[in-house]
């Protein structure tokens, strides 16, 4: 074998040894990013929600709908940040804004148990919770997946939020569970702030790195050695935001998901509505949630394997029949039926969500567009929920809202429907062109 002038034999070898350590990093990355969904908010603050409303009323003396005001601050504070979240994730990195972002997030949800009878301050520390939460964030993640994975993208992007929150949502509230039990509702928060931050940090530390911004001999030496390098294809937040694909899954991810959440929030009092008992309304909410978290994954396959975006309708369709069993089946026996439909269609929202970004606006904004996406879901989720109710309040039953959501479930598959195919390479810009 004769080298050639200039280059030696082990240099031959560099590009392979930088690929196999580029790999590495990207398992590296997709561990992280799932344990870093696994501990996001929507683990360790909204799923154990509940289990910190009756001790705190009864220590206080709050109305629970006091205490439920957080929730709001919540939904308001994470609109707000996950945009400019994902503009900074786009110019400098995610590296570090995760980092900084859990060791604030933990001492924040860790300062819950020095609360000491002021509601106002009560919910300033949930405001804190609510911007310091919003930097290690699903959004977030989904963005750095993205760069990382090209080949099988949806996948890793399933497994990194489906999977990542569905073991958050069901190990978390059994951990606090254990804890307000036995030592009571202060040691609770202290301990899922150490979990954050004692499993999270340094998950992150040793696991998460940006990604190579450019598919290049360079852009490969420029992850190993962690040096930034210009992002220049895909389109800015002002180009996507001029596109039809942009607005037609804006509406039809918001409005589904906000859809789906106000439904998984009310099953107990619908299935109440139809006679049936608290027991089953969790079995059902149950199943509902973790078909959702695992479908992601799903989702994320077959969007990998498919030649087109229109896969996803029949699954986002899915949940006019869960509604439709939800309210009017004669039989108990089909309300798991239910359960299954309703968490196809919301898992396959949101494993759809990052991949449809990314395919149809690049990588260059991703950051700020799913940023701009998810506060659009947020949003509908504040309001949703507040419409059943008010359905309820004027008619004393939710089938005029379970309609309701049918159709918009049923607009929402059309809008899907109308996506065009995707385009061959993303639009390229120049690296002056940022909005």
């Amino acid at each position: 074998m004769t080298a050639q002038p200039g280059l030696s034999l082990h240099a031959a070898h560099v590009p392979a040894t930088e690929s196999a350590l580029l790999g590495k990093r990207r398992t590296g990355v997709l561990i992280a990013t799932t344990a870093g969904n696994a501990l996001g908010k929507t683990a360790t603050v909204h799923a154990v929600f509940g289990t910190f409303l009756v001790p705190l009323s009864q220590e206080f003396g709050w109305q629970r709908s006091s205490i439920s005001m957080v929730l709001a601050i919540l939904a308001v504070v994470s609109a707000i940040i996950y945009p400019l979240a994902g503009r900074y994730a786009d110019r400098h990195g995610t590296r570090n804004m995760v980092l900084l972002g859990n060791v604030l997030f933990a001492l924040s949800v860790a300062c819950l148990a020095l609360t000491n009878g002021n509601l106002v301050l009560f919910y300033l520390n949930f405001l804190a919770i609510s911007l310091f939460g919003s930097l290690p964030a699903t959004s977030v993640f989904s963005r750095l997946v993205a760069e990382w994975f090209d080949k099988n993208r949806g996948t890793a992007l399933g497994i990194s939020a489906g999977l990542g929150n569905g073991i958050g949502s069901v190990c978390v509230p059994i951990m606090t569970a254990l804890i307000v039990s036995t030592a009571g509702w202060r040691a609770g928060y202290l301990g899922i702030g150490a979990l954050i931050l004692c499993v999270g940090f340094p998950i992150f530390f040793f696991l998460l790195r940006d990604a190579p911004r450019k598919a290049t001999e360079s852009g490969l030496r420029d992850a190993i050695s962690d040096r930034p390098a210009p992002l220049i294809e895909g389109m800015t937040l002002r180009q996507a935001i001029g596109t039809a694909p942009f607005w037609l899954i804006l509406i039809a991810i918001a409005a589904g998901g906000g859809t789906m959440i106000a439904v998984l929030s009310h099953v107990v009092p619908i299935l109440a509505d139809r006679g049936y008992g608290l027991a089953t309304g969790t079995a059902i909410v149950s199943l509902f949630a973790l078909t959702g978290s695992l479908w992601q994954i799903f989702t994320g396959r077959v969007l990998d394997k498919s030649r087109g975006p229109r896969v996803v309708v029949p699954m986002y369709a899915l949940a006019i029949v869960g509604l439709l069993l939800l309210e009017f089946s004669p039989f108990g026996a089909l309300l798991p039926v239910a359960g299954l439909c309703l968490g196809i269609a919301l898992g396959a929202q949101f494993g759809a969500l990052p991949y449809y970004i990314a395919r149809y606006f690049g990588l260059r904004s991703f950051g700020v567009i799913i940023g701009v996406m998810y506060s659009a879901v947020i949003g509908a989720q504040g309001i949703t929920p507040v419409l059943m109710d008010l359905s309820f309040d004027l008619l004393g039953h939710y089938r005029l809202a379970v309609l309701v959501s049918i159709g918009v479930m049923a607009v929402g598959s059309l809008l899907l429907f109308l996506l065009p195919a995707y385009a061959d390479e993303p639009e390229k810009v120049p690296a002056s062109g940022e909005a």
